[in-house]
């Protein structure tokens, strides 16, 4: 296979995660850093927290590594940097990227918070494409703390809800979920309903891995859990690949009520980076949604 990689255009899982599931596929970034600023976000480990702000000649670059890549890669956007930002309603390169990527016949998968991927449904609509739109907590308060910069869960709902109408695969993520912070079982419950109800068809969820920077920002923000999640997290150091996890047992009494409801509900679902790969935890052909391109009607 034609694994070639660009600047731009990259093989995802630079880490080399022994956990990661995620079947071969381009990342694709047009922005650096991320407006949503969520508490948790894991990217500014390496970028640090600031707002999204385009790259440099990014289309005319592209379009040079697009014409050598493989076409029958698919190409996520965005795995860190939100491809959707505020900026994108001015800018429109998003917008630009997926032209350019249709038009060779690339199948794209995006991957965003925002509700601002529904202006591309004339293009998402008509070419191979699926979404997945990330929603933690039905909480509007709750969201505007560790998601400050994002849309609202219910702009996000009504997102997928317009986007299935219209033909294009749509899929969930529930992550992080953060113990003592959106992890009570009833609500992520009622989340997975108002998925389904929406037209969501494959749920992925995860625990939140403790960073240094992270998790200062949530403790930060949350003052009044500092202690419980120290002791969660830092007593038994559970560290892997530069993450800190949580116990197994934890992690699998969090993740539970979101897999098992989805189980029910006839959702195609899976675990992100946890190990847990049985039937219990992970029932979908791809646990990114990348297999919702197989429902793509183009």
């Amino acid at each position: 296979m034609n694994i070639y990689q660009g600047r731009l255009l990259r093989l995802f899982d630079p880490w080399r995660s022994p956990l990661c599931t995620c079947p071969v596929k381009y990342s694709l970034h047009p922005y650096t850093g991320c407006s949503h600023k969520c508490l948790y976000c894991y990217a500014t480990a390496y970028i640090g927290l600031r707002e999204s702000t385009p790259k440099k000649n990014f289309i005319e670059n592209l379009r040079k590594e697009l014409d050598k890549a493989n076409r029958n890669i698919i190409v996520e956007m965005s795995t860190s940097s939100d491809p959707y930002p505020p900026i994108e309603d001015k800018l429109r390169l998003t917008r630009q990227t997926l032209k350019e990527l249709f038009r060779r016949g690339f199948r794209v998968l995006i991957t965003t918070k925002s509700s601002l991927v529904t202006r591309d449904l004339d293009l998402l609509s008509a070419n191979r494409s699926a979404v997945m739109i990330t929603i933690t907590t039905l909480d509007k308060r709750l969201s505007e703390i560790i998601e400050p910069g994002a849309p609202p869960p219910s702009e996000r709902l009504l997102a997928l809800k317009e986007l299935a109408k219209k033909g294009v695969p749509v899929g969930a993520r529930v992550d992080p979920v953060i113990p003592f912070v959106n992890d009570d079982p009833a609500e992520l419950s009622l989340l997975v309903e108002k998925l389904q109800e929406v037209g969501v068809k494959h749920v992925v969820t995860s625990t939140y891995k403790a960073k240094p920077d992270s998790y200062r920002r949530i403790v930060s923000a949350l003052p009044e859990l500092e202690d419980k999640l120290r002791n969660i997290y830092f007593k038994e150091k559970t560290y892997v690949s530069g993450y800190y996890y949580l116990s197994l047992d934890v992690r699998m009494k969090l993740l539970r009520p979101v897999v098992n409801l989805a189980r029910k509900l006839g959702l195609s679902y899976a675990t992100c980076r946890e190990g847990l790969v049985t039937k219990e935890f992970f029932s979908a052909r791809s646990c990114d949604g990348s297999h919702l391109l197989s429902y793509s009607s183009p």
